[in-house]
């Protein structure tokens, strides 16, 4: 066979072998359902609980990479603090191994006949479900098929003579097998593919055991790197996190590198005891390294997080997100106590809105990272509390309410969505700014200073409206009333404004569209402040 050939069926393997993990992965969310971010979320209350959710999320993701850069963006966006990110990562770990086990069960001759089983599924039920299974099995397949064509490009090597002395290299010097491991997993960015083509290698005989231990360490640090570039431009607790998955695959392999020798002889008493094939002592291999690497530095993770924190110094700007004052045993007890208390999380909730909306006027202004990167905390933590506020305010009013608490419920209830509202158009103004940015959108001096002075006014006509809310101050809520006509001027005025711009070439078509969706959206930021101004008035 000629090396074009060969070539095309190793990458044309490689390929597939990529393709059948995405599709595998993704059928088994699938199955799973859409709560992987929400599990995360609610089941790292401590260390070992991240661990296991971490192991979890990973097998359905089928990459530990999804399940780290998931962690980031929850890290990110406030969700999750760096010690729970920091038990995660040690999870989606172990979970990693999960893959390599699947490869060492060498079913690799049915990879076929089970890919054509999933194309079954897919294509002759009209069930949903049934659909999901044929893609996780359709993706199972393909995964075998992939390491079938790897392999056949793979094995004229054994008559590689440069090959056999780069192997040699690697036993000889584990750091170079590392190096191999770690440069092979950045460049097709999954430490599953990496690791299946190490065991192809390993079962094919075209290296021993004391070479392919250290790739396989290698193959652990190079999968840091896309967490690093997740992290890029995030928040400090995010590149804190990523800087964590980095020095704990660090640390385990300098680990195992110290104690090679025993480790080798481990895993090959493992394998001649087990009888196990080359392809499944990898994957155990690769499994005791994980587990006892999270073994070992588990204990430390409070540790590790200090060590992060002086690395990547800063203030951490993660907003709180969750309820404070939602406690259902209020709800049983006094539904009228319970109302307060969900009035309480109503305020904390307009004052994150009133702040996210601060924070966009100063990211239009300035267009500085640090409010960039709070923005779209402040529009998680609010879509968040309105999930909660609503589900608690549902369970008060199943409850018997005296005819003003039934009004207070009823305003508390408006509100949260009016809240949820302004939220949605602070984040479609950062995306507008975004815009801005990227396509170096430019604007007038004249519209700038309009646009500050809209930003101003809606801000203050928003700050008042909260504030009769919370003091039921029914002349702080006409007040409001009179403001959001000025806004609605102000709009009319500006969108003149533009208009002439344009026809005097002041300014381009593009930034005039931008200016003009963030006018439009200001003007509904104000359109919901009044309605929270109406509420306190209709309560009169």
């Amino acid at each position: 066979m000629d090396l074009q050939a060969l070539l095309f069926m190793f990458f044309g393997g490689l390929g597939i072998f990529l393709f059948g993990i995405k599709y595998l992965g993704d059928g088994l969310q699938k199955v799973a359902g859409d709560g992987l971010r929400d599990l995360l979320d609610r089941f790292t209350t401590n260390p070992i609980m991240g661990v296991l959710a971490g192991i979890f999320v990973t097998i359905l993701l089928q990459t530990s990479t999804g399940t780290t850069v998931l962690t980031i963006g929850l890290v990110n966006a406030g969700f999750m603090t760096l010690k729970q990110a920091i038990g995660v990562i040690i999870g989606a770990n172990i979970g990693t191994t999960v893959t390599a086990f699947i490869i060492g069960i060498k079913i690799s001759t049915y990879a076929l006949p089970i890919m054509a089983v999933g194309t079954f599924f897919i294509f002759f039920f009209k069930n949903h479900k049934i659909n999901n299974y044929g893609q996780v099995i359709f993706g199972f397949g393909s995964l075998f098929l992939g390491l079938n064509l790897m392999g056949d490009g793979l094995k004229p090597l054994r008559d590689v003579q440069a090959f056999a002395d780069l192997t040699v290299s690697m036993s000889e010097n584990p750091l170079l097998g590392v190096l191999i491991g770690t440069l092979f997993t950045v460049a097709v960015q999954s430490s599953s593919a990496a690791i299946g083509l190490l065991q192809t290698l390993f079962g094919q005989g075209l290296m021993d055991l004391d070479a392919a231990l250290p790739v396989l360490f290698g193959d652990n640090i190079g999968t840091t790197i896309t967490a690093v570039l997740a992290s890029i431009g995030a928040s400090i607790a995010a590149r804190r996190a990523a800087l964590t998955h980095v020095i704990f695959n660090l640390v385990g392999t300098t680990i195992v590198l110290i104690v090679l020798r025993p480790f080798t002889t481990l895993i090959e008493y493992i394998r001649d005891s087990l009888g196990l094939n080359p392809e499944m002592t990898i994957a155990f291999a690769h499994g005791i390294f994980n587990v006892s690497n999270a073994i070992i530095q588990l204990p430390f993770i409070a540790v590790l997080a200090w060590i992060v924190v002086k690395l990547i110094p800063g203030q951490d700007t993660a907003i709180p997100y969750k309820a404070v004052h939602l406690d259902e045993k209020f709800i049983r007890k006094s539904p009228a106590i319970a109302l307060g208390q969900g009035k309480k999380e109503v305020m904390r909730m307009a004052d994150l809105t009133e702040k996210g909306i601060q924070e966009v006027s100063l990211y239009f202004k300035t267009q500085g990272k640090k409010h960039r990167e709070l923005v779209p905390q402040y529009e998680n933590a609010i879509n968040n509390l309105d999930n909660k506020i609503t589900d608690y305010l549902v369970q008060v009013s199943s409850h018997s309410l005296s005819g003003q608490d039934s009004k207070v419920h009823h305003t508390l209830m408006n509100t949260v969505r009016d809240l949820e509202r302004i939220g949605d158009h602070m984040e479609n103004i950062m995306e507008l700014v975004e815009y801005q940015i990227t396509n170096k959108v430019t604007f007038s001096e004249s519209a700038i200073a309009d646009l500050d002075e809209m930003f101003e006014l809606t801000v203050s006509t928003l700050r008042q409206a909260i504030k009769a809310l919370d003091l039921d101050e029914i002349e702080e809520a006409r007040s409001v009333l009179e403001k959001e006509e000025k806004i609605d001027k102000m709009e009319r005025d500006l969108r003149k404004k533009h208009i002439i711009r344009v026809n005097e070439n002041k300014c381009t078509g593009t930034a005039g569209i931008v200016y003009v969706d963030i006018v439009s959206n200001l003007e509904r930021v104000g359109d919901h402040a009044v309605n929270i101004a109406e509420e306190v008035i209709g309560e009169y």
